[in-house]
């Protein structure tokens, strides 16, 4: 089975919770190609808002297969593509990605599990530059064919055998 796979490092921001039932609120805010020379958790500076500040998560691995080509080529097509950004809270401390990918069906799949933060972040140019190539290469345009109906009511034998 054809399929790639590339290291991205997630960045998340951390910011000051607005509610009691939480102290902090965690979002991610851009994935970066490759695996930045920082180890997990390294504080990059500060975030969009007060009080808020961006943090490197570690790098995860994202894999493309050739069967969602149908789906990454959607994605590519809107002029912004994205990458779904998976979060699992954690009993103690910050949530942990749980996954990443480029596919925005699977991206909504995960949004079905219960406490699973789903968002989506821009994806670098270089990323979708690759993704393209991927297309191009393993793509397979599948022909839709639509089955005739059978007459339960007659006695003519079925030609969908």
């Amino acid at each position: 089975m054809a399929q790639a796979s590339f290291h991205l490092g997630v960045v998340l921001e951390r910011r000051p919770g607005v509610t009691a039932w939480s102290d902090e609120v965690w979002e991610p805010v851009a994935v970066l190609p490759g695996v930045p020379d920082a180890p997990a958790d390294t504080l990059l500076g500060p975030g969009k808002t007060p009080g808020s500040e961006h943090i490197y998560a570690g790098s995860y691995l994202m894999e493309w297969h050739r069967t969602d080509t149908p789906t990454y080529r959607d994605n590519l097509a809107t002029g912004d593509p994205r990458i779904w950004v998976v979060l699992r809270p954690q009993a103690e401390g910050p949530p942990r990605v749980f996954a990443i990918t480029a596919d925005p069906a699977e991206g909504e799949m995960f949004t079905e599990a219960g406490n699973d933060q789903v968002d989506n972040v821009p994806m670098p140019a270089e990323i979708a530059a690759a993704l393209a190539e991927f297309i191009a290469e393993h793509h397979v345009e599948r022909v839709f064919i639509k089955r005739k109906r059978r007459d339960w009511a007659s006695d003519e034998p079925d030609d969908m055998a």
